[in-house]
């Protein structure tokens, strides 16, 4: 089912490009029809690029990874930061900080910085500074949180990139391309959609517009997040399910090994029975061959001299 219709995008003027002396050549397979100078947007690809879209960014909450959503026009700072704060994504409403994604070591940095400055106000260790320095601390922690404020959270590069107006987050995406992030985008035009992953062909100057497009890619990325804690809530009871099982199953294993211990032990008290006597035989024959009195050794008697024996006679 399509989450959005040509009815609605008609009413919301998605549907109104730029003039034709702005106007991108890239864009012509997008644009329907000229009338009064003005493009107009064909409104069935959008559509079916808002589907495509969704479903993608659908899929990558369900993966449990985060899209940075941009768009710092005045019109649209607001709609931007009330849609994308529903669903718990890091957005960029203020000046686009250049290194943002190539240099993001040192916007983590930031981020930390004003952390500890959190932290060290919380303390009291700033309660000795003087007038002027706390001032001074309190103004930077102030702009930090306004350009900074709201990818407090991201710890790491996000997974996507999602711009309202490319020509205007030109940087942004540049950035985006030289890292392979995709992304995806609201391409009017007089924009250049040949560096954009998932082009959505629609008016990304008025607020009407952008809303009902947000709306529907906000609420696939909230199913996403809702299938993802769903299968966190299956997978833990099934956690749970195993763990008493094994508590179940362990007085089981402990009698059976109880019984299995006492069965050797009357196998091996019969077999000890036997060898008993057979030991105390034994020796019984041994004992009076040890009582026999030794033979003694007969020796021959020295044969006396013959001279002697002579002499004798004589």
């Amino acid at each position: 089912m399509s989450r959005t219709n040509f009815e609605q995008l008609l009413e919301a003027g998605c549907h109104f490009g730029h003039l034709r002396r702005k106007w991108n050549p890239a864009m012509a397979p997008y644009i329907f029809m000229e009338r009064n100078g003005i493009h107009i947007i064909d409104l069935n690809q959008t559509v079916a690029a808002i589907d495509q879209a969704a479903e993608v960014l659908k899929r990558m909450a369900r993966d449990g990874k985060k899209i940075l959503f941009v768009g710092t026009k005045k019109q649209l700072k607001e709609l931007v930061a009330q849609k994308v704060s529903e669903v718990g994504m890091p957005y960029v409403i203020e000046r686009w900080p250049g290194g943002m994604l190539t240099n993001f070591p040192t916007i983590r940095k930031a981020v930390k910085k004003m952390a500890t400055i959190d932290k060290l106000t919380n303390d009291g260790t700033y309660s000795n500074l003087s007038k002027r320095e706390i001032l001074q601390i309190t103004r930077q922690r102030a702009k930090l949180e306004k350009n900074l404020g709201s990818i407090a959270d991201l710890s790491r590069l996000p997974a996507a990139l999602f711009v309202i107006d490319v020509l205007k987050e030109n940087i942004a995406v540049r950035e985006a391309n030289r890292l392979g992030i995709p992304v995806f985008a609201i391409v009017d035009t007089n924009s250049d959609p040949s560096n954009i992953d998932y082009v959505i062909p629609a008016n990304d100057d008025a607020t009407k517009s952008v809303d009902a497009i947000l709306t529907a890619c906000c609420g696939a990325i909230a199913e996403g997040l809702a299938e993802r804690k769903a299968e966190k809530g299956d997978e833990a009871a099934a956690d749970g399910e195993e763990e008493k099982a094994e508590k179940a199953e362990k007085p089981r294993r402990e009698r059976i090994r109880k019984v299995a211990k006492k069965e050797e032990t009357l196998d091996e008290a019969p077999a000890a029975a036997e060898e008993a006597p057979a030991q105390e035989e034994a020796p019984a024959a041994e004992a009076p061959a040890e009582e026999a009195p030794a033979k003694p050794k007969r020796t021959r008697k020295a044969a006396a001299p013959k001279e002697d024996k002579k002499e004798a006679e004589a």
